[in-house]
């Protein structure tokens, strides 16, 4: 990950930066909210304790604690409720994955086995909803009933939005405004949840954190797209994940769906005919296919128009190494979306 470069436009100059290099206004922070995390195992059950340290040492980028401290202090000061506010955010992220890895049937998370196939979905479903209970329980901690009000809320948002892109599998006529919507609800919410919060609690004017959410929401829903398309051609060992879970799965991503637009009346009849009784071995074939049309392309454009959103939403708050952080993110995300496929 921090091989990769990022370019982003910012004024009449450019700053390119490794991930490294973003987060570092940061480092200490994040480090401040893995310890709290490795302290949540302590909330659990001694028998249950190794499964919830497993989820919570997820080995990510911790972007979404990342996104509560930069918002923060592009704004205003920080404070120990950052942390928390972190923190929460985190297991909330950490416990949607337990839980579509167990949907997905995926073996692979981040380059281990995903807590499922170690021990079994029974066990899995239920360290899931542990994690998002201990999430709200710390949110219920916070001073603020309204910050804990708007955890809440975006919980409910997430878990509604997977619910909907489960009951659109198949769906092969879905349209644009559907799955940006799902996208919006089960990626976008938490990064703008962790963006308006992050400048809340650091004193944000109105403005100042509907400008945060509108970036958090359109990196969000970038950022799902980007993993959308590493679905399909990314590598599994770099992805760190199990690859072709959605084609299996039947839903209709942005890739797929520009193939089902451009397609001839026999290229769909064949894909359609592969989907509804998928086998891994055509993920060759079926990129081919969507290579025909350039899919892989419009979704690139697709992720850049987001990233543009998001990048326009901040580019009013002061000049500070957060800010410029956060104008460097989508950059970084354009960049690895850029060296996906052929």
């Amino acid at each position: 990950m921090t091989a990769l470069m990022a370019s982003v436009s910012l004024g009449k100059g450019e700053w390119t930066a490794s991930w490294d290099e973003v987060v570092a206004p940061v480092k200490a922070f994040l480090v401040e909210v893995t310890a709290l995390l490795n302290d949540q195992v302590l909330e659990f059950e001694a028998e249950i304790a190794e499964y919830a340290r497993y989820a919570l040492d997820s080995q990510g980028k911790r972007l979404r604690p990342a996104l509560v401290a930069l918002a923060g202090g592009a704004v205003g000061p920080m404070s120990g409720h950052h942390v928390s506010l972190a923190a929460i955010v985190e297991m909330i992220h950490l416990a949607t994955l337990v839980h579509d890895d167990i949907m997905d049937g995926a073996s692979i998370r981040r380059g281990r086995p995903s807590l499922a196939a170690r021990w079994g979905s029974d066990v899995a479903v239920l360290v899931g909803d542990c994690l998002f209970a201990q999430a709200l329980k710390l949110a219920a901690m916070l001073d603020s009933v309204d910050v804990c009000r708007s955890v809440a809320l975006a919980t409910h948002t997430v878990c509604a939005g997977e619910i909907l892109q489960g009951h659109r599998r198949r769906r092969w006529s879905l349209t644009r405004p559907e799955y940006f919507k799902v996208l919006e609800m089960k990626t976008g919410e938490l990064f703008a949840l962790a963006c308006e919060l992050g400048g809340r609690l650091s004193g944000a004017t109105a403005v100042q954190r509907q400008a945060l959410r509108r970036y958090g929401l359109a990196l969000g829903t970038a950022y799902q797209v980007y993993d959308d398309v590493l679905d399909l051609y990314g590598k599994e060992d770099a992805a760190g994940k199990s690859l072709g879970t959605d084609l299996a799965k039947g839903r209709v991503t942005l890739p797929l769906m520009v193939f089902l637009e451009r397609a001839s009346e026999g290229e769909r009849g064949r894909m359609l005919g592969w989907l509804e009784n998928w086998d891994p071995a055509r993920l060759g074939e079926a990129r081919a296919m969507l290579d025909k049309h350039d899919a892989l392309g419009e979704s690139r454009n697709a992720v850049q128009l987001l990233l543009n959103t998001a990048r326009e939403a901040v580019s009013d708050l002061r000049d500070v190494p957060e800010t410029r952080a956060l104008l460097a993110l989508p950059g970084f995300l354009a960049r690895q979306t850029a060296s996906m496929g052929p």
